[in-house]
This record gives structure tokens, C-alpha cells and sequence, in this order.
């Protein structure tokens, strides 16, 4: 009885900040399971070592918002009732945390590309060496098509939570799904928040890579014409169907 009753008050602080926040968003996507899939994503980054402490922050779609992770809150005290719905304006219901720092960032590219419909960033190990050293990630390995691109871009460095952020981060997400965000860490998107964890998960692997080779000499670069063929490999690669 014990047990139910708390389930029952979690899900009333659940259904109240989604209640709250409908004024500043369709419903859409504002429900406990994407909520629920934001908190566990989240920790995910803690147990794939792509982020330590409270740093980093994740946000999906939701509607003609979104829901983004809180400011300040280690991911193993976040809560679904925790995350934060609001407008890619930066409005936001006032009984709810404090959304991320690096909104503006979520925001604008939830505006700009139509097609990405989640976020992940964070200051996984390899890919913040590179960036503190301002190098991105050439092509080096053939997976780094799996960024869209023909390596991972760097973004030019601006204060964190700033407009000017937001404008490099855009920049270098011109023509690819992920960047290194300069003395910062990295970004990475997809149409799915699975598709942007494990997108950054490759960037943090290619980062790896990247600095080992640079350790005994550099890497070798693959060519144009060998990228364009890797492109074109990856247009079917994988599971085109899920068997029955």
C-alpha cells in the first residue's frame, strides 16, 4: 500500500509539470515516457563515461518545443517530474527547474534543422582534448560518415550558454549531425534521442582514435573519393528491415 501510494504521488508531480507546461507547448512528446527516456539517457552518458558530474544536458523534441534536462542536477538524483518543458523561445511554466544552461543551443537547432528531434551534449574525455586543442576530427576512419560528413567540424569557442554559442554550434552543424564545441566538449544530434546517444558515442571514439594517431605521428587521411564511396555505402548500410 506503501508503495502504491508513492507511485501515486510520482505520477500527480509528473502529470502536473506536463499540465503546467501546456501553455508553452503541444502536448506532444510531453508525456511521462519521454520523459522517462530523457532521465535514462542521461545516465546512460554517466555509465558510457561521456560525462561526469552535472555537466552535460540531453533534449528531445516535443511538439513545437521541448524537453530539456534541468540545470545542476546529477543525473542519478534526476527524476521524469525533473525535466523541463518549455518553448524553443525559452519560456518556461515558473514551478518548474531550471532548464539547462545551454538551451539556447538545444533551441536554435531544433528551429534551424527540422529534422533533428534530439540532443545529446557532453564533455566526453577524448573529444574535449580535441577541442581544448582545437582540432577536429579529419577523416581518418571510415566511420566518421556517420556523422553525415566528411569529419567532425569544431565549432570557434564563445562563453557556455550564450547566444554566440548557439551561433558557432550552428555553424559547424552546417554539414554534419555532430561537432566539437572549441575548450568546451562536444554536440550531437539525430531524428531519434538512440540515434544522438550513439552518435555521440562514435564522436567520443573517433576523438579516441584521433588523438592516439596524433600521439605516433599523425593519422593517414582518407581521400575525397574514398569518402564519397563510403557515403555511398552507408546509404544502405545496416538493417533496412526489422525482422518479424
Amino acid at each position: 500500500m506503501k508503495h502504491a501510494r508513492i507511485r501515486a504521488r510520482k505520477c500527480h508531480q509528473i502529470a502536473r509539470c506536463i499540465k503546467s507546461s501546456l501553455s508553452f507547448l503541444d502536448a506532444t512528446g510531453n508525456d511521462p515516457q519521454s520523459r522517462q527516456s530523457v532521465v535514462q539517457a542521461m545516465r546512460a552518458l554517466v555509465e558510457k563515461k561521456l560525462t561526469a558530474g552535472t555537466s552535460g544536458n540531453i533534449s528531445i523534441r516535443a511538439g513545437q518545443g521541448m524537453l530539456i534536462t534541468p540545470t545542476g542536477l546529477a543525473p542519478a538524483l534526476l527524476l521524469p517530474e525533473h525535466i523541463v518543458a518549455m518553448s524553443l523561445d525559452g519560456q518556461a511554466a515558473g514551478d518548474q527547474l531550471t532548464p539547462s544552461s545551454e538551451w539556447q543551443m538545444h533551441a536554435d537547432v531544433y528551429r534551424e534543422k527540422p529534422d533533428v528531434n534530439a540532443i545529446v551534449h557532453c564533455h566526453s574525455p577524448y573529444a574535449t582534448i580535441l577541442a581544448c586543442a582545437h582540432r577536429a576530427i579529419p577523416p581518418l576512419h571510415y566511420m566518421v560518415a556517420g556523422a553525415g560528413s566528411y569529419g567532425i567540424p569544431l565549432a570557434g569557442y564563445a562563453t557556455f550558454g550564450t547566444r554566440e554559442l548557439s551561433e558557432a554550434n550552428l555553424r559547424a552543424l552546417a554539414g554534419s549531425r555532430a561537432c566539437l564545441l572549441a575548450n568546451h566538449g562536444q554536440l550531437a544530434t539525430g531524428q531519434s534521442l538512440e540515434a544522438a546517444l550513439k552518435l555521440a558515442e562514435l564522436v567520443e571514439e573517433l576523438a579516441h582514435c584521433h588523438w592516439g594517431a596524433l600521439a605516433i605521428g599523425g593519422p593517414q587521411l582518407l581521400g575525397d573519393e574514398q569518402m564519397d564511396a563510403v557515403m555511398g555505402a552507408f546509404a544502405n548500410y545496416g538493417q533496412q528491415k526489422v525482422p518479424q
